[in-house]
Formats: C-alpha cells, structure tokens, sequence
C-alpha cells in the first residue's frame, strides 16, 4: 500500500484531500489541515506551506518535521521497530499479562464489517475512559470502518471471547510501516489483559512480514492525558523525538503573538468543554511552544529523562549538515 491508497481511505470518509510537493494533506477539523500518512517526518518550504494556506482557504496546518527544523513543538512518535520487540526482553509482569491475555481470547484477523458493527461497543467503552465521549459517534464510525472495505493494506484484528469480540484493531500497512489506526477494548475485560495480548500479537505479527521495519503506534496528541500513552510504554513501545509543527495562516499568525498577554492567559487558564475546543487549544499551545528554542520549551513528560540525548542528537544532526 502507498500514500494515495491511505488517501482514498480518508476521501471515502469525505474529507478533503491534497497534495504538495512535500506531503498528502486532510482536512482533519473546519479549514485544519493534517500531515499523512503519520509516520512521515517532512520538512517543507515555508512558500510551499502558505500557498497551500491560502489555495485552500485553511486556517491551520499540523505536521511532524525533524528536530533540526527551526520550529515545532518537541514532541515524539510512539513506534516499534525492528527485532527490539522481542516477547523473552519484556518485563515479567507484561509477559504474564501478554499470557494471560492469550489464554482468555484469540487473537486473529477478523472482516472489517464486523469492526464496523460489534466494534463500535468497545470504541464507545473506551472513549469513556479516555473521558471523550462526544469526540466520535457510531455514525462516524461505521462509516470510518466500511471506508476501508477492499482497499489494500488495511486490516482489522480481534481479540475474541467465547465468540465475543473484547478488543480490536483497524491498522494498515504504508511504505515499510506499519500503522495502528485505532484501538478499541471493553472495560469488562481488561483485567484479563486483553489489551496487552492484541498489542503484542499485532505487533509481532506485523514486524515478521518482509518489508516492514517499524510499526507506528500513535502520534503525541494535541489534547489527550499522558495516560494514554503510558500503556504503550509499559509494552516496551518507544518514543522517537521529533518536533510537530503547527503553522497558521499569517492574518491569524499576527494576532497570536507569543508575547500577547491575552493569548497567554487564554492558554493558562481556558478549561475547554468539548473535545473540538480542547484541539483548537492544544494547536495554539503547539503553536507558541513551537515558536521557542527546544531547551525553552515545555517538555513532553516521556521526554523529560532523555532531555540530555534529545538535545544532542539534534545538535549532532546540526552540526552534520552544516
């Protein structure tokens, strides 16, 4: 599968989708545009950027550049890669969770119509405990699911119970990486580590195919808990550093000025109410930490003990191409 296989995924969901020289482009909320496919890590020229802005009439664009760029937030990809994700190198505690899990539930390829009926159960479950109920429905679900009916690359996984589906994946495969779309699991059987057993099983499965080298689990979110991610990082999934860089159109870059204390006190003390607001925030957050040097700006938790080697593998890498 490649990029405009990805790209007809999401024009089937009805989102608007363009190309530049750098990267394929979605409308991901009004007039917001997101980089894909999410692994790629690009670096595009600021005439490309505001063109497109202005072409297309958006007020924002989000994408992942490299830590030498001059601006972005430090940020990270959640991945796996490669023979590190090995079942004897987990921690014991997660071996027997992964164990555990495979007794209780099989853990296989299942049809996408069946993610897009049964599966909307588990997403609603576990949206209430990521407490964002109103950020999806099952309408948008369904539709999401059947999307990707038929088109190559795109596959969705199960953990089954007694006939019962506990947890699921809708993943794909573009260029050598392997990406986690969305998963999904009921809360009534976590204890029995569903979770930890369709993690694992997906994962080594998709890393023993030939050509893939990474799996891309998620993207740092613009909203989301540092809980989210923990899991991920218990399973022994890492955190490659990059910046995301969050560009606005420049009628609205002169009023978000980093050192306007309106905008300051807005991103101090606004508490949004719904999950649509809670992005529009975390863009401006973005925005203005992206604006700062990378040892001034505030720091990804899971980055914090790694601070030393971030900023020398950047200075490295910019002292390479210099």
């Amino acid at each position: 599968m490649n990029a405009e296989v990805f790209a007809e995924w999401l024009q089937r969901q009805g989102y608007h989708v363009a190309r530049t020289e750098s990267s394929y482009w979605y409308n991901a909320g009004p007039r917001v545009y997101q980089a894909f496919p999410y692994h790629w890590v690009i670096e595009p020229q600021e005439e490309e950027l505001l063109s497109f802005l202005r072409r297309n009439r958006a007020i924002a664009l989000r994408y992942s550049t490299p830590l030498t760029a001059a601006q972005g937030k430090l940020s990270y990809h959640v991945v796996c890669e490669g023979p590190s994700f090995d079942f004897a190198s987990l921690p014991r505690k997660v071996r027997q969770d992964i164990n555990k899990g495979l007794e209780y539930a099989a853990v296989e390829h299942i049809p996408v119509f069946r993610l897009a009926t049964e599966g909307w159960n588990l997403r609603s479950e576990t949206l209430i405990r990521q407490g964002r109920t109103k950020a999806e429905n099952q309408t948008w679900w369904r539709r999401m699911c059947q999307s990707a009916q038929d088109l190559p690359g795109f596959e969705a996984w199960g953990a089954i119970h007694d006939g019962q589906l506990v947890a699921s994946f809708l993943a794909c495969t573009c260029d050598s990486c392997y990406t986690l779309l969305y998963h999904q699991s009921a809360t009534a059987h976590l204890r029995n580590g569903i979770n930890n057993a369709i993690f694992y099983s997906v994962t080594a499965a998709a890393l023993s195919r030939p050509g893939i080298s990474q799996v891309f689990v998620a993207l740092h979110s613009l909203d989301a808990s540092p809980d989210v991610d923990r899991f991920k990082f218990r399973m022994r999934y890492t955190t490659r550093p990059i910046r995301q860089r969050v560009v606005f159109h420049p009628s609205l870059s002169l009023v978000l000025d980093p050192v306007n204390p309106i905008v300051t006190r807005l991103i101090r003390h606004w508490s949004p109410e719904t999950p649509a607001l809670a992005k529009v925030k975390g863009m401006l957050r973005f925005y203005l930490d992206g604006k700062l040097p990378l040892d001034k700006q505030n720091w990804p938790e899971i980055l914090l003990n790694a601070k030393a080697d971030v900023m020398g593998s950047a200075s490295a890498t910019h002292g390479a191409q210099e």
